[in-house]
C-alpha cells in the first residue's frame, strides 16, 4: 500500500466516508456490459449452484442447478449459460475494422468487444475453474455433453486470462476497480465484500452492509446459515421452484449491488490511455475469435515453455505501461512518484529555446529548460525523462540541486532547426516531468516452440482430445 493511499484511509476513517485515490477512471465502461454473478456449492471447488447475469439491469437471468451434484444436471446447466453468454459475445463480431500493421499483414479488428464484469476476485478464480472443467469436454463418446460446452469453456477461460492481464478492461471485477478509485476505512480484505466497499464509498460505513440476511455473500460461496437453514432443505425436497426462489434471495442483492458499482465507475472522467487499451483489448478479442473459427484446439491446461516466457515478458511490458499511462493520465498517481522522488513538479523559472550541441552535420536542437520545484528528485544526471504536459516528448535530467532541476530536451520538438511553437516549456508554465516512460525494450527473441530445448521439456506435445478430458472430475 503507498503512503498516499494509506493516508486516504486515514482520512476515509476519520470521516467516514471513502475518499477518492484517483482523478479519473482507469478502465473501459462497456455500454452493454455482462453482469455475471456465479454460486457454487459450498465444500466444492467448481460445482456451479447458480448464476446470475444479463445486459439490463432490469431482466436478470437465473440459473439454477436443482441438484448440484448430479453431474447431467450440471452440464445442463452450462449448456444453458453458454446460451445466454456466447450468444452475447458473438454479435460483437458482426462488425469489425481493417488495422494496417507495419511489417505484417493488416487484420480485422471487433469495432467492439464484450466485457464480463464479476463481483470480487473469488468469482474471477471460479469463473477460471468453470472454463477448465467445460473446454476440454466432447459432445460425443463416453460422456457427451450438450451443443456450447466446450466453446463455453473456451470463453470463460479466455475472460478469466484477461482478468490477470495489466491494463485490460475484458473482464472487470467490480471490488478490484472500485478499490483503484477510492480508499475506504477499513482493511484490503474487508474491501473484498463488495456491499460493504459500496457502502463506504455512497454513505459512509454501515453495519447492516454486513449482514448476510440482509446483503448476501457476493458468491462464489454462499453462507453457511444460508446453506444450512434454507438451501439444504430446499435441495432435499427435490423442488426445483423452492431451490430456484432461494437462490434468487442470495443473488438479486448483489444484482443490484454490481449495478450501483458500474454507476459509480461510471460517473467517472474516463482517462486518456483507456481508449488505447481498449483497442488492444479489442484486437486480443478478435484474435481468440479467429483461432475459435478456425478450429484450433481450446487452451492448453499449462503452457509450454516458450509460451510461458512470451506471456510472462507480454504481462511485464503490460504492467509497466499500465503503470505509466495510469501515472501520465492522473495528477493523484502521478503524487505517489513526486513522494519518492521519481517525479517532479515546479514552475519553469528560465528557458534557452535554442540551446545545442555538437559542430556541424551533428549539431542537435537541445534546449534548456530550469524549473524550480519543492518535490525531493532522487534521479541520477542523464535520467530519461517524460512529462504528462506533453506525451512523446523525450527530456534528460542535467542536474538538480538547491531546489533548482536543469533539463534538456531531446525530442518531441518537430524537425525545424528551431523548436515548434509550444513544444518548450515557457517561463512560468507549470510543468511535471517523471522518469516513468514508455520506452521500454522490445520483445525477447524467443525460440519456436518447435525448438524448445530439452532442458525445459523439449517441443510440447500437440493436443489431442482423450476420453480422460470427458472424465476429468468437475472440481
Amino acid at each position: 500500500m503507498s503512503l498516499l493511499t494509506s493516508l486516504a484511509r486515514l482520512r476515509a476513517l476519520d470521516e467516514g466516508i471513502a475518499q477518492p485515490i484517483a482523478t479519473v477512471r482507469h478502465c473501459h465502461v462497456s455500454a452493454r456490459p455482462m453482469v455475471f454473478i456465479p454460486l457454487k456449492l459450498s465444500g466444492e471447488a467448481a460445482a456451479p449452484l447458480a448464476a446470475m447475469l444479463g445486459t439490463d439491469r432490469d431482466e436478470p437471468r437465473l440459473l439454477v442447478v436443482p441438484q448440484p451434484r448430479n453431474r447431467d444436471l450440471r452440464f445442463a446447466w452450462a449448456a444453458e449459460l453458454a446460451g445466454v453468454l456466447v450468444p452475447y459475445i458473438e454479435t460483437f463480431l458482426a462488425s469489425t475494422e481493417t488495422v494496417a500493421r507495419k511489417n505484417a499483414d493488416p487484420y480485422e479488428r471487433a469495432v467492439d468487444a464484450p466485457q464480463l464484469v464479476l463481483p470480487n476476485r473469488a468469482g474471477v478464480a471460479f469463473t477460471r475453474l468453470l472454463g477448465r472443467s467445460t473446454r476440454f469436454r466432447s459432445l460425443d463418446g463416453p460422456y457427451p455433453v450438450p451443443m456450447g460446452v466446450p466453446l463455453l469453456g473456451r470463453w470463460l477461460t479466455y475472460f478469466a486470462e484477461r482478468a490477470a492481464y495489466p491494463g485490460s478492461s475484458l473482464t472487470l471485477c467490480a471490488t478490484d476497480e472500485l478499490g483503484r478509485h477510492w480508499a475506504s476505512g477499513q482493511s484490503a480484505l474487508e474491501d473484498a465484500n463488495l456491499a460493504a466497499l459500496v457502502s463506504w464509498i455512497t454513505e459512509g460505513p454501515n453495519d447492516d452492509a454486513e449482514d448476510p440476511l440482509i446483503w448476501p455473500p457476493a458468491g462464489p460461496a454462499t453462507d453457511p446459515g444460508f446453506d444450512a437453514e434454507v438451501l439444504a432443505p430446499a435441495i432435499e425436497s427435490e423442488s426445483a421452484e423452492r431451490v430456484t426462489e432461494a437462490l434468487r434471495t442470495q443473488l438479486a442483492p448483489t444484482w443490484r449491488l454490481m449495478w450501483r458499482a458500474l454507476d459509480l465507475l461510471r460517473g467517472l472522467r474516463e482517462g486518456a490511455g483507456v481508449a488505447q487499451r481498449w483497442e488492444q483489448d479489442r484486437a486480443s478479442f478478435s484474435g481468440m475469435a479467429a483461432q475459435v473459427t478456425e478450429g484450433g484446439p481450446p487452451q492448453a491446461r499449462r503452457d509450454g515453455a516458450i509460451a510461458a516466457a512470451a506471456r510472462l515478458a507480454r504481462m511485464e511490458r503490460a504492467q509497466a505501461a499500465y503503470d505509466v499511462q495510469r501515472a501520465y493520465d492522473d495528477p493523484l498517481i502521478m503524487a505517489e512518484y513526486r513522494l519518492t522522488g521519481e517525479a517532479f513538479a515546479g514552475e519553469v523559472v528560465e528557458n534557452d529555446p535554442d540551446n545545442t550541441e555538437g559542430e556541424g552535420r551533428s549539431r542537435k536542437l537541445r534546449p534548456l529548460v530550469v524549473i524550480k520545484t519543492d518535490d525531493p528528485v532522487r534521479l541520477a544526471p542523464g535520467t530519461a525523462l517524460g512529462t504528462p504536459e506533453r506525451r512523446g516528448q523525450g527530456a534528460q535530467l542535467v542536474s538538480a540541486r538547491d531546489g533548482l532541476v536543469t533539463i534538456k530536451i531531446t525530442k518531441g520538438m518537430g524537425r525545424a532547426k528551431t523548436p515548434a511553437p509550444g513544444s518548450v516549456p515557457e517561463v512560468g508554465e507549470r510543468v511535471c516531468y517523471t522518469s516513468l516512460t514508455d520506452d521500454f525494450q522490445g520483445s525477447p527473441a524467443l525460440p519456436d516452440p518447435e525448438a524448445t530445448p530439452w532442458t525445459h521439456g523439449g517441443p510440447p506435445q500437440t493436443y489431442v482430445p482423450t476420453d480422460e478430458d470427458a472424465q476429468e472430475e468437475w472440481s
